[in-house]
């Protein structure tokens, strides 16, 4: 029988009880951790029909191997990492990975007084739309290291340990890639800008 789950229950804890056979503690930790999943996923996965497979075959994974997870970092970072070499896993085998990267490789209308505000308001609601489309234009351009890299430190909020300890790339290269990676972000998107205005 399953005991509730405080808010905040410790790695430790909610790996004793999967492992214990509680199938509602590993639910607990698909629900903790399937944003990261499904953003690393989404990012370096292409193909939207590989995507949901590859989510199940992680999390299959996470479970068999819960064993082995030795709190040596945060549960979520474990299974960033087995995600993150999942998606190369399948980069690879569909040969998608480019060299150099790898494992551990280098509306409705306004009226009324208020209509100019509400106008204003609405061509903002626009404008920023458009905008989070262009970034989203530029950033399908990126190679899927980048996009996971840019996605982690910016979206995740994740300091350059935790995506090292992700990526088993080295702290340093991890800071030279997302640099890379912001440049290539840049240069995408005043190209797409670029062709908007024309």
């Amino acid at each position: 029988m399953s005991l509730p789950f405080p808010h905040n229950i410790p790695d430790k804890h909610l790996v004793d009880r999967v492992l214990g056979g509680d199938k509602q503690a590993f639910a607990v930790i698909i629900q903790q951790t399937e944003a990261l999943v499904a953003q690393m996923v989404f990012k370096m996965i292409q193909r939207p029909e590989d995507r949901k497979d590859l989510v199940q075959e992680i999390y299959l994974k996470v479970y068999k191997n819960l064993s082995g997870f030795r709190y040596q970092s945060k549960l979520s970072t474990w299974i960033g990492q087995i995600t993150y070499n999942a998606c190369i896993s399948y980069l690879r085998a569909k040969q998608l990975l480019l060299p150099g990267y790898g494992l551990a490789d280098e509306d409705g209308e306004t009226r009324g007084a208020n209509e100019a505000v509400e106008t204003e308001e609405a061509d903002n609601r626009i404008f920023q739309k458009q905008r989070t489309a262009l970034v989203q234009q530029a950033l399908e351009k990126l190679s899927p290291i980048h996009r996971t890299l840019i996605t982690l430190y910016h979206q995740e909020e994740m300091s350059y340990q935790e995506i090292g300890a992700i990526t088993s790339l080295p702290e340093g290269t991890v800071k030279s890639y997302l640099f890379r990676a912001r440049k290539a972000l840049k240069e995408n998107l005043l190209l797409n800008y670029k062709r908007e205005e024309l």
